[in-house]
């Protein structure tokens, strides 16, 4: 029992150790030095945030390409296809999705999956830039 208690002593002092290490070098990197003058630069830059129609593209490719890529196969009979809600599609971003899986599916069908597949991103970014080129829909957001 002595043995196991020194090893957890030894593990648990050798944690705290290493912990207080990267503290202690991590903590004046988030503070500053603390020396010299203040940084007058102003504040730091906003993080960076995606457009309407970066997200619409973003989530439609997803959703497109998921579904395209399930065709034909078990997971074609996936639930949230239909649900627009589920999904998190608005009723708008619902009907481009469709318009580009039928899209998708034809240029399948004449020349390759990878056709179809390319055509998916393009559209989706084309369809998108197009719906939030005004701003977005002025419907509401489930529109």
């Amino acid at each position: 029992m002595r043995h196991r208690t020194r090893l957890w002593t030894r593990r648990h002092r050798r944690r705290t150790r290493i912990c207080a290490l990267a503290l202690t070098l991590a903590l004046p990197l988030t503070l500053g030095t603390g020396c010299g003058t203040p940084d007058t630069t102003g504040p730091a830059p906003a993080s960076r945030t995606t457009s309407p129609a970066g997200l619409c593209t973003t989530i439609i490719t997803k959703w497109a390409r998921q579904i395209y890529d399930a065709d034909g196969t078990a997971r074609a009979d996936d639930s949230t296809y239909g649900d627009y809600q589920s999904m998190g599609l608005s009723n708008g971003q619902y009907q481009i999705l469709r318009e580009i899986l039928d899209a998708a599916r034809t240029a399948r069908r004449r020349e390759t999956t990878d056709a179809g597949r390319e055509l998916i991103t393009r559209q989706a970014r084309e369809r998108c830039a197009e719906r939030h080129r005004d701003g977005g829909p002025s419907g509401g957001p489930w529109t």
